[in-house]
């Protein structure tokens, strides 16, 4: 029995000498086993944190606002049906308010989560003439909005041109 309690001491304590002996080689292993045993715990916790946070990441669009919807917009050429992917998209409150400001991906489409309500929507470019549409945003539903935009011009000096030009031409009967 004495004899079975010195050995597990040598296993248990390190060598006294530097040179490799029996029980310093188990003392080794004893060491390594420890060790191994803590990084499994470490990527044991790491493992479960990552999976509460996907977990949790996962039921989040369930959990979105009951009273918010998405406003998905498409801007085009009407004549080519090409995408115009540089124009702005302005979503107002039906007292002209900015609620946001948007532009189109390179697939000419825009998407914006918006509280349930009447939005107006305004889409503009240099070359084009504007184009407004008045939408409802209903909770938990999408609204497509699809802007045609024709040739023309969204600014406002160049838009009061055309008219004056267009004005004297109708008076003058051209």
């Amino acid at each position: 029995m004495f004899r079975l309690r010195l050995m597990a001491e040598n296993l248990f304590t390190p060598p006294a000498s530097s040179s490799p002996t029996r029980s310093g080689a188990i003392w080794q292993r004893i060491r390594f086993a420890s060790s191994l045993s803590r990084i499994q715990a470490i990527v044991g916790t790491v493992a479960g944190v990552v999976s509460i946070a996907g977990a949790v990441f996962s039921v989040t669009p369930f959990a979105r606002s009951v009273n918010t919807g998405e406003l998905v917009a498409t801007v085009q050429d009407a004549a080519s049906h090409r995408i115009v992917a540089d124009a702005t998209i302005e979503v107002l409150t039906t007292q002209s308010d900015v609620v946001a400001t948007m532009s189109p991906d390179s697939s000419g489409r825009a998407t914006r989560t918006l509280k349930e309500g009447i939005y107006v929507v305004r889409v503009s470019h240099p070359r084009y003439a504007p184009e407004t549409h008045r939408v409802q945003v209903q909770s938990r539903q999408t609204v497509e909005v699809r802007a045609n935009l024709r040739a023309g011009s969204s600014s406002p000096v160049e838009r009061a041109i055309d008219h004056g030009v267009g004005a004297v031409r109708r008076a003058l009967r051209f």
